[in-house]
């Protein structure tokens, strides 16, 4: 395979070489399938894990429910974080096409082989071991697309990629919504149609035929891995880069936190209402995909908005203004006194959803911070580990908020994001965002 060649930058997408465009097409797809493998769990959590209980011969009262569904989301969360910084550093040695591959042959299998649990751990090990592949994958997309396309473009790459995501999301969505259907029509039973629809995360392998076949490795890694040897990964605890590693760790881990509490809890507090509660399952699972398709909605359009401002404003400004109305909006949606009905809580959700673009922008901001060879590893490290804190987070809200009382688990979470911002000030100006 030939490495890309970038000596000179394009000005326009038809420009664009072939292996620009076909490691632009590699990445999109490989978010894509993150998004559909990520999200097909939260659909069908709480009725899924409740009939894993009832199977292992245990009591499925809401709060062991909400307990061992909380567990399995931390073990996913822990599982992206090392699966980042483990893909990552094997995307500095192997090379971001192979190591792509890899990350994608590892969620679609574990995800597929979710619906054959018969016990809430086996559930929770299948989601730790499809999350490797895909805190692995974010890593590695970004840095391959960092070093393949022009500068100037990353925050609309940025927020292409997140949207890739997003649509993932919705895939996952239409998933679950036949899935449904063919309860209704009697096709298989409710219990059959929460296990079936992981088998939709087995797609993604598919693609990586094509992968490995079409996207070269990058000229950039090329060139770098024929000068020095990948430095370790004690390196970006060495002076000129722990600063830079320290400040984004603390920024991904406290807005992370937030962020998946928000993601996982949603979908619980969607089913606790009490006109979605009176619903039968399939019609809950509806309501549940309804709520998701608002986030994604605004998630979307947020994605290009934030390119907006970091063009404008560059990513720390942009970073900063997001990461707080995120904040903000999630106190007011779940404030205790609100008491928003079912269609107004889906327009905070929409809203949330927008400013969640400010994920988007660190695909292309956080990559560039740190050396080549410590590209992937720097970025993968930094991003996913804060998924460490996030996943003892999802737990924490939940086991300290009433039975029930999803509203407080929230409001109590998007408190997180002002330090968060704050933080985020420290962050160096990305000039390149501007240019």
């Amino acid at each position: 395979m030939s490495s890309l060649n970038l000596t000179q930058e394009p000005t326009s997408l038809r420009d664009l070489s072939p292996q620009q465009k076909r490691s632009g097409i590699a990445a999109w797809l490989g978010w894509l399938f993150d998004g559909l493998d990520m999200h097909i769990y939260t659909l069908v959590a709480t009725p899924f894990v409740a009939a894993l209980l009832l199977q292992g011969g245990q009591v499925a009262d809401s709060k062991a429910v909400d307990t061992k569904a909380s567990i399995i989301q931390a073990a996913f969360l822990v599982g992206w974080a090392l699966g980042g910084g483990f893909f990552g550093r094997l995307g500095d040695v192997l090379g971001r096409s192979r190591t792509l591959v890899l990350t994608i042959l590892f969620y679609a299998g574990f995800t597929g082989l979710s619906a054959f649990c018969t016990e809430w751990w086996h559930l929770l090990i299948c989601r730790f071991l499809s999350a490797l592949g895909i805190g692995g994958e974010w890593a590695v997309g970004a840095s391959l697309l960092s070093e393949t396309w022009p500068k100037r473009w990353r925050p609309w790459i940025a927020a292409t990629l997140q949207t890739a995501v997003n649509l993932g999301v919705v895939l996952a969505c239409g998933a679950g919504e036949l899935f449904a259907w063919s309860v209704d029509h009697q096709w298989m039973s409710e219990a059959t149609s929460h296990r079936a629809v992981f088998l939709v995360g087995i797609l993604p392998a598919l693609v990586t035929l094509w992968i490995r076949k079409a996207v070269p490795e990058t000229e950039e890694w090329q060139q770098a891995k024929q000068h020095r040897k990948p430095p370790a990964i004690s390196e970006l605890f060495a002076p000129g880069v722990a600063s830079v590693t320290w400040r984004v760790l603390i920024i991904c881990a406290v807005s992370l936190t937030a962020h998946w509490a928000f993601m996982f809890w949603q979908q619980s507090l969607i089913r606790a209402l009490p006109e979605v509660k009176a619903l039968p399952g399939p019609d809950q699972t509806r309501a549940v995909i309804e709520a998701l398709l608002w986030i994604m909605g605004g998630s979307i359009l947020g994605n290009y908005v934030a390119g907006a401002l970091a063009r404008i404003w560059g990513y720390r400004v942009a970073i900063v203004t997001m990461l707080l109305g995120y904040g903000l909006a999630m106190l007011a949606a779940f404030d205790a006194d609100a008491h928003w009905s079912h269609a107004a809580l889906l327009r905070w959700y929409a809203l949330i959803g927008l400013l969640q673009g400010v994920f988007g922008l660190f695909t292309m901001c956080l990559p560039p911070l740190f050396p080549t060879l410590l590209r992937t590893t720097g970025a993968g490290f930094c991003y996913n580990i804060g998924r460490i804190v996030a996943a003892f987070g999802t737990v924490f809200f939940k086991l300290y908020a009433p039975v029930g009382d999803y509203h407080s688990a929230l409001y109590w979470a998007g408190w997180l994001f002002i330090p968060a911002a704050f933080i985020a000030l420290a962050l160096p100006q990305e000039r390149e965002a501007q240019a």
